[in-house]
């Protein structure tokens, strides 16, 4: 009766398994399907296309009045520099609140988790008259800036990531610093030296989440960005399905197709340092 149960149980947990998978995939699936399928409406797209083609991938990436390559490039920059000073912001609170006691310690960690609870929309307007006024007195900090945008991300690089990465310097050894300091070793020396290294696993989960963040992100950039030139993939490709160039599903799937590969390649390449980061708990040696 056990074994049977156990039987049951086992084959129960495959087929959730096996359904989960299906409708994970089968988005991915159909969307690759009618970036190769020659019919541009969506209701004529199917699982498998009866005419493969690459007209649409043709269609976006030579389209004069949609500089398809500028946006990704654009996309590119952006998303890279946003996960780069994110890490190295998040690592340095982070290392702080770690490492060192002073005043105020404990309510600066609650702060950062606080001001996750608000939503971003109710940050909009407040962040548009704030880049508005900045563009006065600094131009490249102004209005329609990628440097702009990336410092309006940045503004909330700290906060989960903070916790999160705070979690696992408690899990380096405090003995690694002192053996450090001991050899006459700073602060600044323990942080790059010793800690960083050992923290990799986390720095690559905080980076590729932030990446993948800023890739998908759409209501800020297309309120700080208007210019064909400075577009993010997110908002530039909206004119594909909202009549601004007809809608054309064929080559908007095309291109998130495309869109797609710089994420795919970064979680290929981080990814023996993102399991660890995701479960483990303490450094052993």
């Amino acid at each position: 009766m056990k074994h049977r149960k156990g039987f049951l149980e086992d084959w129960w947990r495959h087929v959730v398994g096996i359904v989960a998978c299906v409708f994970a995939l089968f988005p991915v699936v159909y969307i690759v399907s009618a970036a190769f399928n020659d019919n541009d409406a969506l209701s004529g797209a199917a699982v498998i296309p009866q005419n493969v083609t690459l007209h649409n991938f043709g269609q976006i990436l030579h389209n004069p009045d949609a500089p398809y390559v500028s946006w990704y490039l654009n996309t590119l920059w952006i998303a890279l520099v946003t996960a780069t000073f994110t890490v190295l912001l998040g690592a340095m609170a982070a290392f702080a609140f770690s490492r060192f006691r002073f005043r105020g310690r404990r309510m600066g960690m609650l702060f950062l988790l606080l001001i996750q609870m608000f939503p971003q929309l109710l940050l909009i307007v407040a962040i548009y008259l704030i880049v508005l006024h900045t563009g006065d007195v600094f131009s490249t900090l102004g209005l329609n800036s990628r440097i702009a945008l990336v410092c309006v991300y940045l503004g909330g690089a700290m906060g989960v990531n903070t916790w999160l990465l705070k979690g696992f310097f408690d899990s380096i050894p405090s003995e690694l610093d002192e053996s450090a300091r001991v050899d006459g070793a700073t602060a600044a020396q323990v942080f790059w030296g010793v800690v960083l290294p050992l923290a990799a696993p986390v720095l690559a989960v905080v980076g590729l989440f932030s990446f993948v963040f800023t890739v998908n992100e759409f209501i800020i950039a297309s309120v700080l960005l208007s210019t064909q030139d400075k577009l993010p993939l997110l908002v530039g490709m909206r004119g594909y399905i909202d009549q601004q160039y007809g809608q054309h599903w064929g080559p908007f799937a095309a291109g998130v197709v495309l869109a797609s590969i710089p994420a795919v390649v970064l979680f290929a390449f981080l990814q023996r340092f993102i399991v660890g980061g995701l479960t483990q708990g303490s450094v052993k040696g």
